[in-house]
């Protein structure tokens, strides 16, 4: 391994990944389960953690329009959710009060990208 496996270019990644995921055209061709939507939003929140330590020009500058770019894309193939209604299956690793939460555990997505029943 040459690289960390929670590095701050594994924590972008996944969450383009998951983007990509939920986007229009994603042709579904892995197995996708619910619960690890609920990891990727985790993984979300590490990149956020990391993201609020960084100094400003990273914020503003390259990293920073990374991130607003894959956020947008994200809210523009998911949904508000105020009922919570994947919390029986996505649910945060972090104790933390519900309206603490990121955006992104607040949302979900227009088309899912997990089986599910028929």
């Amino acid at each position: 391994m040459t690289t960390p496996v929670y590095s701050v270019a594994d924590r972008f990644a996944s969450w383009e990944r998951l983007v990509r995921r939920l986007e229009p055209g994603w042709d579904g061709d892995d197995f996708y389960p619910v619960s690890a939507y609920g990891n990727d939003l985790d993984s979300m929140d590490a990149l956020d953690q990391v993201m609020r330590a960084l100094p400003d020009e990273a914020v503003e500058g390259q990293p920073g329009q990374l991130l607003t770019g894959l956020d947008a894309r994200f809210r523009a193939a998911t949904l508000p959710d105020p009922q919570r209604s994947l919390r029986p299956w996505a649910r945060p690793t972090a104790d933390k009060p519900e309206e603490r939460l990121g955006e992104w555990w607040q949302r979900k997505p227009l088309r899912a990208p997990w089986p599910t029943r028929a």
